[in-house]
């Protein structure tokens, strides 16, 4: 397997473009989805999911903004009841539109989904035959996770990382000392080469951010 390369699909919203990802190694096998947001997102991930013949095992949710449920429902309205992961903590954000923000801006957005499981930090998860550590990166929201696989080289922050920055902290629920602590303590321990796939933008390296991302050398 560590010859073996991860195939990340990537969709997009035209209003805050979210990177979906769908991942998985190999047509024909399990599949994940991280953060399935606004529309043509779920479109694209269902059209990718049955070109590819793939095996949803999971909805895996970085955090619980609009932006990064937005599509859950109808991905699994047309694949099934595919489990879908969240910290406890946020788990008010898929029914309650203030605390995923989105009734802030409008009528808002929940979605149907009613047994969710938790993502414990510390604890591992597996994608066909990788294993992924659950790393706690809140901050940006409460109960903010990362999927680290040592073997791949990869870490899924969502919006706690980008490249060049950081994920904003004037959010309610938001608190920056916590999530400069958890990036400095468990992201940059990682090693530098590892790649990073954040929520919004493109790929980074823990090393390049470790060098030169300018909130994490000089502070929010």
């Amino acid at each position: 397997m560590a010859n073996r390369e991860l195939k990340i699909h990537i969709t997009n919203d035209p209003v805050y473009m979210e990177n979906g990802l769908t991942l998985h190694l190999r047509d024909g096998g399990p599949c994940w989805f991280v953060d399935p947001g606004l529309p043509p997102q779920a479109q694209k991930i269902v059209e990718y999911v049955r070109a590819h013949k793939l095996d949803p095992t999971g909805i895996l949710v970085t955090h619980g903004h609009a932006d990064h449920i937005a599509g859950i429902d109808e991905v699994r309205s047309a694949l099934g009841p595919v489990p879908v992961y969240l910290a406890q903590v946020e788990w008010p954000t898929l029914t309650d539109p203030m605390a995923n923000l989105s009734g802030l801006m409008g009528p808002g957005m929940s979605t149907n989904v009613t047994d969710p499981l938790d993502l414990v930090p510390g604890e591992t998860i597996k994608l066909d035959e990788t294993e992924w550590l659950i790393l706690d990166t809140a901050g940006h929201s409460p109960g903010g996770r990362s999927f680290y696989c040592r073997e791949l080289g990869i870490v899924i922050v969502g919006d706690a990382l980008f490249a060049g920055s950081v994920g904003r902290v004037d959010f309610p629920n938001s608190s920056g000392d916590q999530l400069m602590r958890n990036l400095h303590e468990q992201l940059m321990t990682l090693p530098d080469e590892t790649r990073v796939l954040c929520g919004h933008g493109p790929d980074t390296s823990i090393g390049r951010e470790k060098t030169t991302n300018p909130f994490l050398l000089h502070g929010l």
